[in-house]
């Protein structure tokens, strides 16, 4: 199923969470499961999700923009904290649909940033 950047606008706030699978401690909107399910994107979550515990740089920062660039079937995925990269990944191979996205996480919450 294709996804669009206007399909993810919709989405404003939330009423749901979703906890994730391999760290309980992140929870995610219904944006962001939106995004996972139609776009098979459940192993960008999981990239987020695991850095929390994981990468230094990033574990301990209350607020980070992550941004997923997809440049043919490879992309970048990098986390940032006001315009410092702080832990950037090259992805082999993807299908990700759109060209790129941006996620947010706060507190322990990953969002898209309508729904902020």
């Amino acid at each position: 199923m294709a996804i669009t950047y206007e399909d993810l606008r919709q989405f404003t706030g939330t009423m749901v969470w979703f906890r994730h699978a391999l760290n309980r401690a992140m929870l995610y909107t219904e944006g962001v499961q939106y995004l996972a399910e139609h776009a098979g994107a459940y192993w960008l979550l999981d990239e987020i999700a695991i850095a929390q515990r994981y990468e230094p740089n990033v574990k301990d920062q209350p607020f980070q923009v992550w941004k997923l660039k997809v440049t043919s079937s490879t992309a970048t995925l990098t986390c940032e904290d006001q315009g410092k990269i702080l832990v950037s990944k090259h992805i082999d191979y993807t299908d990700f649909p759109l060209p790129e996205i941006e996620l947010w996480v706060e507190g322990d919450v990953i969002l898209l940033p309508s729904e902020h």
